[in-house]
């Protein structure tokens, strides 16, 4: 695959993604405006300027949007046709490889990403399998065991287990990389067997509408079994939770919406799938090698700090403590922040005005409570000119805090690392477990078998040691604690995706 041309910046991209743009829904197997004929802005980050605009969807659009899903999962044999979803998926697969250069620079121009990210999980990675896996599992799958033995007073059962898809599935995708998180959705939910309305983030919504157009142009996906709609209004999206024709609800974001949706889905008992925010800690126990300390830290500037998995707190053994908080200040203090189309772009801007402002607000609020930032904590001033009405933030050290404090236990969502020392590996477990959270982690050592013993004891749903990548299609993804429920990728994300039913058979006794 080819990468993004280097001698592009911000405003050229963004306007050749916004001259490609799909603008419109995709409800019931067409391409079409908003009924009442509403739009929204779509802004460039990097800019704030106005890339273009996306068709808003309004409740009548929505409604139209579950009623058409319904009636393919009820109406059609998508469900049953396993070799008809997996053709599909193949298409789909090879619509989105033939646009993928497109597909990237519209990445960068609408959520901000740095260039370097597209080669990896923002979108090559879950090209490379979030649909080829689950398409594989159509066929690998243990759908239907018969379990042995049965039967009371005399009489013999025989008995099957059957797996089939729930239904109706709402997916709710966020802005921070938002192919990656529509495919691992969108592959497993339609291998699975489930009719799906996607809405994509207000923020980043052209690769949903774009996909909405490969479906149509390129597939021979079925009308209804996908729709793509999205709003701006919250009011609308609440309908995917409230709809009893929705059978769940797949969502990755924020915890307090993630709480919502719950509450909303309550009344109808919907099924949830949440993947939601995270603090992880990332120990650095006194055995460390020292050239690991530093990749590690500045991971957590990558996309301005925009990934829920990423270790913003960072707990180090006290005898190395002060180094550690000198090499990471000086790191970040040199981290090249500024035009996400530019090559060389480690920090590009966070998504939006308002999300900056909650990372200044949480940097302020530090300070206020007595911490000390080394470097950062403001907005980045030394940028050309067609960048300044743009959305950065500093990479941010902050140190001199318990794990008690807020910047160390609400998700920033920024580039902002915490600092803290521990004594010893109780302890260290001890802070890394005192969070409300539980997404990710890491652990640095000298001994595998040491760092192994630590990440056994964090409470947390994915965690590396000495750099492992937990990352994968075919590798479960989720939380403990608020961090979420349930598990995306993998077979158990299949599963996500699945009703249980049991069957039993009864044959007569013999005379």
């Amino acid at each position: 695959m080819t990468e993004v041309v280097a001698e592009q910046s911000s405003v050229a991209l963004g306007q050749r993604a916004g001259r490609r743009a799909e603008s419109r829904l995709l409800i019931d197997g067409e391409l079409v405006p908003a009924a009442c004929g509403a739009q929204f802005d779509n802004l460039s980050p990097a800019t704030g300027r106005v890339l273009g605009s996306t068709a808003a969807a309004g409740p009548a659009d929505m409604r139209r949007a579950i009623a058409a899903a319904r009636r393919a999962f009820d109406d059609t044999d998508w469900s049953t046709n396993r070799a008809l979803r997996q053709r599909c998926l193949g298409q789909l697969q090879a619509a989105l490889e033939a646009e993928r250069d497109d597909l990237a620079e519209e990445l960068i121009a609408e959520v901000g990403c740095p260039a370097m990210t597209i080669g990896n999980a923002q979108l090559d990675w879950p090209l490379a399998e979030s649909l080829r896996y689950p398409a594989r599992l159509i066929d690998e799958f243990d759908w239907e065991r018969t379990l042995d033995g049965g039967g009371l007073f005399g009489e013999r059962n025989v008995r099957a287990v059957v797996k089939e898809p729930v239904g109706v599935v709402a997916a709710i995708t966020p802005s921070n990389f938002p192919v990656e998180v529509i495919l691992n959705k969108l592959g497993p939910a339609l291998a699975a067997g489930n009719t799906v309305v996607l809405k994509p983030d207000p923020n980043t919504p052209w690769n949903a509408t774009r996909l909405g157009r490969l479906i149509v142009e390129h597939t021979d996906i079925p009308p209804g079994v996908v729709n793509v709609v999205p709003t701006p209004d919250n009011d609308v999206a609440n309908l995917l939770a409230t709809d009893p024709r929705v059978d769940l609800v797949s969502f990755t974001g924020s915890t307090a919406v993630g709480k919502h949706l719950i509450r909303q889905g309550a009344d109808t008992m919907k099924r949830t799938f949440l993947e939601l925010g995270g603090k992880s800690a990332l120990i650095v126990l006194d055995d460390a090698n020292p050239d690991r300390i530093m990749p590690a830290a500045v991971g957590v500037c990558v996309h301005a700090g925009q990934a829920c998995a990423l270790t913003t707190r960072m707990l180090v053994h006290r005898s190395l403590y002060d180094d550690a908080v000198a090499g990471v200040t000086a790191a970040f203090s040199a981290v090249p922040v500024g035009d996400p189309a530019a090559p060389d772009t480690f920090v590009g801007p966070v998504i939006s005005a308002a999300q900056q402002q909650r990372v200044l607000d949480a940097c302020r609020q530090a300070r206020a409570d007595g911490a000390e930032i080394t470097t950062g904590g403001d907005v980045v001033t030394d940028l050309p000119a067609q960048l300044a009405a743009g959305h950065y933030v500093q990479p941010t050290v902050v140190v001199g805090v318990d794990n008690s404090a807020a910047i160390a236990q609400q998700e920033i969502f920024g580039p902002v690392l915490v600092i803290m020392p521990f004594d010893d590996d109780d302890e260290a477990v001890r802070i890394a477990n005192d969070s409300v959270f539980g997404l990710a982690g890491a652990v640095l050592s000298g001994s595998a078998e040491r760092g192994m013993a630590v990440a056994r004891r964090v409470r947390t749903g994915a965690i590396g040691v000495n750099g492992g990548m937990f990352y994968g299609a075919d590798a479960p993804f989720g939380g403990f604690k608020q961090s979420g429920i349930g598990r995306q990728c993998g077979v158990e994300g299949f599963q996500q995706y699945l009703e249980t039913k049991t069957i039993a058979h009864r044959i007569p006794r013999q005379r």
